[in-house]
């Protein structure tokens, strides 16, 4: 069953991870990697992307592939798969993590979007999914093999009003991820998803910023945010052998927040629980 979780080969599995420089896709890249794979790590920031490639080198013995990239182009995300073939032969793996919560348009109302704050959150949340994933495949169809891994949100499988874009366009990624899958099965290419809630992705960096998140985590079902190395071993599932039956699923990674419900703005958990038990 381990052996089944390696990526060492012979050969050794290749993968590309957008987002790659920092939060969750350096920890899956990490992951990745400590199982035995190449990586390149993809973003848009040069010197972000050379931290994140110094950690990695240190941590597996193996120094990472870098390419900046803006997902948002067709031609980058093209050029992305390029140079990693030609850096490492082949293309075994596509992690599409790039996107952004916090973008133009968080915190309107609908009727308050202008046509910039939807397209361009569009742009980065759902475009640049597709805009790899389309280059990958030409590649992975061909050798008849291949795992895509797609990065949602629980946003995108409930209401949220206070970032319809973010919403939809990960409601898209999810619904992608299934029509992907059922595209290329018979090419011996497998795409899921993750779906994650909550996720503290860098520590606290004061008193203040610790209390705040230990607050939001209290309206979650584990009474905690989730930490973001944990979707690391989630991702090497999933991007293994391991999981050689699964393809077209959505991997929820949310501390029991889509099954328990999250609070409305205003409710105090632990105020409530001791009414009701008093």
């Amino acid at each position: 069953m381990l052996e089944a979780l390696r990526l060492e080969g012979p050969p050794r599995r290749v993968a590309i991870v957008t987002g790659g420089s920092r939060g969750l896709g350096r920890e899956m890249a990490r992951s990745l990697m400590l199982a035995g794979a190449e990586v390149c790590i993809a973003a848009r920031t040069q010197d972000q992307l050379e931290r994140t490639a110094t950690f990695l080198t240190e941590i597996s013995g193996r120094e990472p592939l870098t390419v900046a990239t803006d997902i948002t182009s067709s031609s980058e995300c093209n050029q992305l798969v390029e140079q990693t073939i030609e850096h490492f032969g082949h293309l075994d793996i596509l992690v599409n993590n790039a996107g952004i919560g916090d973008g133009p348009g968080r915190g309107k109302a609908v009727w308050e979007l202008a046509d910039e704050d939807w397209l361009n959150g569009i742009a980065v949340n759902l475009n640049g999914t597709f805009f790899c994933t389309r280059a990958a495949l030409k590649h992975m169809r061909s050798q008849k093999s291949g795992v895509i891994l797609n990065i949602a949100s629980g946003m995108g499988m409930r209401a949220t009003p206070q970032s319809p874009t973010y919403a939809a366009a990960k409601a898209g990624v999810i619904n992608f991820t299934q029509t992907v899958a059922s595209a290329v099965v018979r090419d011996g290419i497998r795409v899921n998803c993750i779906t994650p809630g909550l996720v503290e992705q860098q520590p606290a960096a004061t008193e203040e910023e610790a209390e705040a998140i230990r607050k939001r985590g209290s309206y979650i079902t584990a009474r905690r945010l989730g930490q973001a190395w944990e979707l690391g071993p989630l991702a090497l599932f999933l991007c293994s052998d391991a999981s050689s039956y699964v393809t077209g699923a959505n991997y929820p990674i949310d501390g029991g927040g889509l099954a328990g419900g999250i609070a409305p703005t205003g409710h105090a958990p632990d105020e409530v629980e001791e009414a009701s038990n008093g």
